[in-house]
């Protein structure tokens, strides 16, 4: 997993709504990565309306907020016009990006081994640098830790 220091190489994924983002795009302001396991599943969905009902305050302190999972653009859309989430969802289809991040692999679900998307949080500064990482964020706390964070 990547840890605090390190400035992770430059990525692009499409979001819902077939735009493609590239973390270079958002340098000169804070990001927070968030990844997640599932659209529309209890956990994710309570994370994902908890950043909603803080994205204004992240905003106001010049953060973009990007959720990213492997689900596709369908599925990404109907949880955000269901949930009317007003932050931007990334497609990682093949994990590649999650892998990179260490968000992606081997995690212990409920006493047994399985592959798959481990639910943690980076921040980055405005430079592209990581200053804090959540490596087991909590779907009901992870927001607003974050929001805690960022506003120091």
């Amino acid at each position: 997993m990547l840890e605090v220091g390190m400035k992770p190489k430059d990525f692009q994924l499409k979001d819902a709504f077939g735009k493609t983002h590239k973390l270079s795009d958002y340098l000169g302001k804070k990001v927070v990565l968030y990844f997640y396991p599932k659209d529309n599943t209890p956990g994710c969905t309570t994370q994902a309306c908890s950043f909603r009902d803080i994205y204004q305050e992240l905003t106001n302190e010049n953060v973009v907020l990007l959720g990213i999972s492997t689900d596709d653009a369908m599925s990404h859309k109907n949880f955000i016009e269901s949930y009317n989430l007003p932050f931007v969802l990334l497609s990682d289809p093949d994990h590649e990006v999650s892998s990179y991040f260490g968000s992606y692999g081997e995690k212990n679900l409920y006493g047994k081994i399985t592959i798959g998307m481990k639910r943690s949080t980076f921040i980055l500064n405005e430079e592209g640098v990581i200053e804090k990482v959540f490596k087991k964020a909590s779907a009901k706390t992870n927001a607003s830790a974050v929001l805690t964070f960022i506003k120091g």
